[in-house]
C-alpha cells in the first residue's frame, strides 16, 4: 500500500497539472468542473459518465459536468497541447517513439457523431461504432496518448443537416484516417516532444504520402505494410513479399522487440539495406523488414523503414516493437480512465470528454515514470563478494575455511567466505508502479 506521503505527493502533482490546465478556461465553474471531471476519472468510479463522476465529486446532479462537455467556453485543442508538453517534461527522451493506430468505440443509434457500421480492430469485425484516430509517444520512461481525432466516413460530411445536428463544425471535410494521422505527426512534428522516429501498422504504412512527409522532415520511421507493398529501386519494382522470399537463412536473427505481458516479444528478422536512389538523403537509408513467428514460421509480416545511416537491426526491431506501446495505452485508458466510457453524442463533447480521459492517462503515465525511477534509485545492490565455489576434476565443492586462529571450520556462518558472519545479506528492494489512489 501506498504511504501517506506518497498518496500527498500524486496529489500535488495533479493539482499542479489541473492548474496548469486550468489557465485555459476563463470562468471558476467550468474549471472546477474539469477538475471534479478529472478527479472523478482517476477515482474508483464504477462506470465514468457524467452521473457517476458527478456522485463521486459530491454533486447532486450531473447537469454541471454535462455543460462542461457541451455549453461551456472552452477550447480542448488548447488543453491537448498542454497534455502534450506535460509528457514531453515527463517522459520525453531523444529516442522517443510516435506511434499512430485507431481504436473503436462501439455505439448504438445513428446519431453520435462519425457512428456508423464499419469495421473495428477493437471488436475485430464490422460494427456501429464510432472511429478515433490516436498519435501516442512511448520512451524507456513509458508512454501516453498525445492527440485525437475523430473519424467522419462520407456518410456524415456530405449529409449538412446530420453535421449540423450533432455540432460538426462547417469547416470538417471529409478526412481519410492517414490524412487523420498526417495532421497530428505534424503537430507533434512542431511540439516540444523529441521524437526520433514513428511506427504505425499496414494501415498507415502503405500510404506513399505519410511515407514522403516523414522523410522530408528528416524523421525516422518503421512501419507495417501489406505484403503485396512494392519496393522500388533503380533496378526496378518487386513486391516486399518476394523480396524477402530470397533472404538467406542466416540473414534471420532471432531478436526480442521488446516486453509484453508474457515476457519478451521475440520474432525471427530479416532486414536489409535498399539501394541508394539518386538525390536521396545521404544521411538515411531506407531499409524492408521481415517479422516472422517463431512458433509458426508462415505467420510474416513486412515493414518499410527509413533511419539514420548509422542505425542497427535491433534499433528497427526496437522501433517496430514500440507500436505495441499505443494497445497499451489504448486498454490502460479505457480501463482506468474511462476513454470509451462516455455518453455524449455530439462532436464537441466526444473531443473533451477523450482529451480529459488522455490528461487522466497521461498523469497516470508520469506517476508511473516517477515512480520506477525513485525505485531504480533506491535500490540496495547485493554486495558482490567472490564465489567459494570451486571445480574441481568436473565436479563442485563448497570448501569451508577455517576460522581465523583454529583448525575447526568456522560455524553459524552462511556468508561467503571471508565474509563478516554476523552481516546480513542484502536483498534488492521492489517498489511498485501502481496508481495511487486519488481521493
Amino acid at each position: 500500500m501506498e504511504s501517506d506521503t506518497e498518496v500527498g505527493s500524486w496529489d500535488a502533482e495533479l493539482e499542479s497539472l489541473l492548474l496548469r490546465v486550468g489557465e485555459r478556461f476563463g470562468r471558476v465553474e467550468p474549471r472546477r468542473r474539469m477538475r471534479d471531471y478529472v478527479r472523478g476519472l482517476l477515482g474508483p468510479v464504477g462506470r465514468k459518465n457524467s452521473w457517476q463522476i458527478a456522485e463521486h465529486a459530491g454533486n447532486d446532479t450531473p447537469y454541471g459536468l454535462q455543460r462542461l462537455l457541451s455549453w461551456c467556453q472552452w477550447d480542448p485543442d488548447e488543453i491537448r497541447d498542454d497534455l502534450r508538453d506535460y509528457v514531453a517534461d515527463q517522459l520525453g527522451q531523444p529516442d522517443g517513439v510516435l506511434i499512430v493506430d485507431d481504436t473503436g468505440f462501439l455505439k448504438k443509434g445513428t446519431v453520435s457523431a462519425g457512428v456508423q457500421r464499419q469495421y473495428s480492430g477493437t471488436a475485430g469485425r464490422t460494427e456501429n461504432c464510432q472511429i478515433g484516430v490516436f498519435a501516442a509517444y512511448a520512451s524507456a520512461k513509458g508512454r501516453a496518448l498525445v492527440d485525437r481525432e475523430l473519424y467522419l466516413p462520407k456518410s456524415w460530411t456530405e449529409d449538412p443537416d446530420r453535421c449540423r445536428a450533432a455540432r460538426i463544425p462547417e469547416k470538417r471535410s471529409f478526412a481519410t484516417k492517414p490524412e487523420l494521422a498526417r495532421a497530428m505527426v505534424r503537430r507533434a512534428l512542431d511540439s516540444a516532444l523529441p521524437i526520433a522516429w514513428v511506427t504505425a501498422d499496414a494501415a498507415y504504412g502503405q500510404e506513399w504520402h505519410f511515407r514522403r512527409m516523414l522523410e522530408e522532415a528528416g524523421v525516422g520511421y518503421v512501419l507495417a505494410v501489406p505484403k503485396s507493398q512494392q519496393v522500388k529501386s533503380p533496378a526496378g519494382s518487386w513486391r516486399i513479399d518476394h523480396v524477402l522470399t530470397g533472404a538467406p537463412a542466416e540473414a534471420w536473427e532471432r531478436i526480442s522487440c521488446g516486453d509484453g505481458a508474457k515476457g519478451p516479444r521475440v520474432y525471427d528478422w530479416a532486414a536489409a539495406k535498399l539501394p541508394t536512389v539518386e538525390g536521396s538523403d545521404p544521411a538515411h537509408c531506407r531499409w524492408v523488414l521481415a517479422r516472422r513467428s517463431v512458433a509458426r514460421p508462415e505467420e510474416i509480416a513486412y515493414y518499410l523503414a527509413f533511419a539514420p545511416a548509422d542505425a542497427t537491426v535491433g534499433e528497427l526491431v526496437r522501433v517496430a516493437g514500440a507500436r505495441w506501446a499505443i494497445e497499451e495505452c489504448f486498454q490502460a485508458a479505457k480501463n482506468e480512465c474511462g476513454l470509451d466510457q462516455y455518453e455524449v453524442r455530439r462532436y464537441v463533447g466526444w473531443y473533451r470528454h477523450i482529451t480529459l480521459a488522455m490528461l487522466a492517462h497521461a498523469f497516470l503515465a508520469a506517476m508511473t515514470a516517477q515512480a520506477l525511477e525513485k525505485g531504480a534509485a533506491e535500490t540496495v545492490r547485493a554486495a558482490s563478494f567472490p564465489s567459494p565455489w570451486q571445480k574441481s576434476d568436473g565436479s563442485w565443492t563448497l570448501p569451508i575455511p577455517p576460522r581465523p586462529g583454529t583448525g575447526h571450520p568456522r560455524g553459524g556462518s552462511t556468508g561467503p567466505a571471508g565474509a563478516d558472519a554476523t552481516r546480513p545479506s542484502p536483498a534488492a528492494a521492489t517498489t511498485s508502479a501502481a496508481r495511487a489512489p486519488i481521493e
